[in-house]
């Protein structure tokens, strides 16, 4: 495997994609840039509000990123680059591009609601109601992983005695305290900006430096040692302020500012790849196909075949169903124009699928760590990988430590950008879930309206997921992968019907559509068939008798949507 080939080749499809496919994409769907956005024709100041294409591609790429397009590729990395990198192109291209690009567009066109508005518009209320339950389950999950993600990198050490470890805990100290200074950066951003009106370049140097500053400061000045459960609380109270605070305060300023991290991770990740390639490290160890089950199982626990598990395990990096809730819950509440729907959602995207690439050449640098189990959590394999290509860069030896240390940084900043939009997200499902089509939570009267109410129906979400942080999450988290993957074929399916609605081209949403609804209910079925099998030895009863259920509700939602979509789809080709 040639790294350098591997990610200039790769590339350089994902930018043919978006000029051609995108704008091809763009011309069925009738993409108007005449046309006014809810960002304008439902502002209200908290929730809508438009913001500048940078900076809405800032909020929406540092939301969908996460962890996603770095965790699943090193982990399917078990089946070979080739399997990788095909699915990451034609994924990206094909399937998440497609989704993303097109879940914005519906949701425009639904006064900037969720999927579940497109949804009802197009298969009824049931239908709704079926899929709002199952992505706020899903969102729940979501808050509870990354809250508890986010406060074991924040946490400190301690001692047998009980005293804290100072020394252990320097890292997570100094983390946290960059963090912190992050948020409050944001906050400053956002007023000079928005209330102060000083320009976007002006702020964007100013912040940029401050960033560095943060850092700085954070490197050298980190006092704040506490345990994951009194992060968690913090986090929990962080994310309730930040889900109901207008988003120019917080959520805009602060994804466009995390953005330059990413921007920085790939940059630095692209030197070290060309780099440590033209010093004579191009070849990386990596089989091209190690076959068609995972049997070298380098955490311990095998993935199986390939099929399905190549495909719900890369998520972010191709395809993934969260990106829908993102770009019809957020991003379409901000756009200030339609043509910006293509750069921020199809390329939004495409440029995770880069991520990808360069987190496949991560773990193909070190593979014989991988493989053999010495280095095998995801995050710092990317760092570990990265920093060390950098560091064969003469003049750079020295600085693979450094290096590391913001490349896990940078992972850590984005997983708190992803929990709190999660936690906005969820909050809007929740309202939506009581609300009738086209009403608003200020319409509504007698128990809808306080459970409604931005503050009541975040503090429910808030209490539910960081409870379930807290607990035993970790055993039901498996079960994300093919919930996330059930989402985009959801989302897909229900673009294709509200397109074919309104009279427009959705022949390219059908075969993903299919595609994932295979994959998703081949997983699903695997699940029950191993915890039954569980069931059957003994062998934690409690946790097997939870995700049989929660696997077995999973299947049924996908069926019953699947037969009212495809009713709906042949209807529709009747009716023509």
């Amino acid at each position: 495997m040639n790294s350098i080939l591997v990610l200039v080749v790769g590339i350089g499809i994902l930018i043919a994609g978006y000029v051609f496919y995108g704008k091809w994409l763009a011309e069925q769907w009738g993409v108007d840039p005449k046309r006014k956005t809810p960002a304008f024709t439902e502002e209200d100041g908290v929730d809508y509000v438009p913001a500048k294409a940078p900076v809405l591609m800032g909020h929406h790429f540092s939301s969908i990123a996460g962890a996603g397009p770095i965790n699943g590729p090193i982990q399917a990395a078990v089946f070979g680059w080739v399997p990788v990198l095909l699915w990451v192109l034609i994924g990206g291209i094909f399937f998440g591009g497609v989704h993303d690009y097109g879940a914005l567009f519906a949701s425009l066109r639904h006064k900037g609601q969720s999927i579940g508005e497109v949804i009802a518009d197009t298969m009824g209320s049931k239908a709704k109601k079926l899929f709002i339950v199952f992505a706020y389950l899903t969102l729940i999950l979501v808050v509870a992983a990354f809250g508890s993600i986010v406060a074991n990198t924040f946490k400190a050490a301690y001692t047998e005695s009980g005293a804290v470890d100072v020394a252990a805990s320097s890292a997570n100290a100094t983390t946290a305290m960059i963090s912190i200074l992050f948020i409050v950066l944001a906050v400053v951003f956002g007023f000079m900006v928005y209330r102060r009106n000083v320009s976007l370049g002006v702020s964007t140097i100013a912040g940029v430096a401050a960033i560095v500053v943060c850092v700085v400061v954070g490197l050298n000045f980190h006092p704040i040692y506490l345990s994951e459960t009194a992060w968690m609380v913090i986090v929990g109270i962080y994310i309730t302020v930040a889900s109901v605070a207008p988003v120019w305060i917080l959520l805009q300023p602060r994804d466009y500012l995390s953005s330059f991290l990413l921007y920085f991770m790939m940059i630095v990740a692209a030197v070290g790849v060309i780099g440590s390639a033209l010093m004579g490290h191009a070849s990386l160890d990596i089989p091209a196909f190690t076959g068609f089950k995972d049997t070298l199982a380098p955490t311990g626990s095998s993935l199986g075949f390939m099929f399905p598990a190549l495909f719900v395990t890369i998520a972010c990096g191709a395809i993934s169903g969260f990106h829908s809730l993102v770009g019809s819950g957020t991003t379409s509440k901000q756009l200030d124009n339609e043509k910006n729907a293509r750069p921020i959602a199809y390329g939004g995207m495409l440029i995770e699928c880069a991520l990808a690439i360069v987190s496949l050449c991560a773990v193909g640098y070190i593979w014989s760590r991988y493989a053999d189990g010495t280095t095998v959590v995801p995050t710092a394999v990317f760092a570990t990988g990265i920093s060390e290509m950098v560091a064969t860069i003469p003049g750079l030896g020295g600085s693979s430590h450094v290096l590391y240390s913001l490349l896990v940084l940078t992972v850590s900043v984005f997983c708190l950008t992803s929990l709190d939009t999660a936690t906005r997200l969820a909050r809007y499902m929740f309202q939506e879930f009581w609300l009738e089509p086209g009403q608003t939570y200020k319409e509504a009267t007698g128990y809808k309206a306080v459970l409604t109410n931005p503050v009541v129906s975040t503090v429910i979400t808030v209490v539910l997921g960081i409870g379930l942080g807290l607990t035993g999450y970790s055993k039901i988290w498996p079960l994300f992968g093919a919930s996330n993957q059930l989402l985009a074929a959801i989302g897909l399916l229900a673009v294709a019907t509200w397109l074919g609605k309104v009279g427009k081209n959705n022949k390219m949403f059908l075969f993903p559509m299919v595609f994932m609804l295979i994959v998703t209910i081949t997983s699903l079925v695997q699940t029950l068939i191993a915890n039954f099998k569980g069931l059957g030895a003994g062998v934690g009863i409690g946790w097997c008798v939870a995700r049989i259920v929660l696997a077995g509700l999973l299947v049924i939602l996908a069926l019953i949507l699947a037969v009212d979509g495809f009713k709906t789809l042949a209807n529709q080709k009747k009716a023509k």
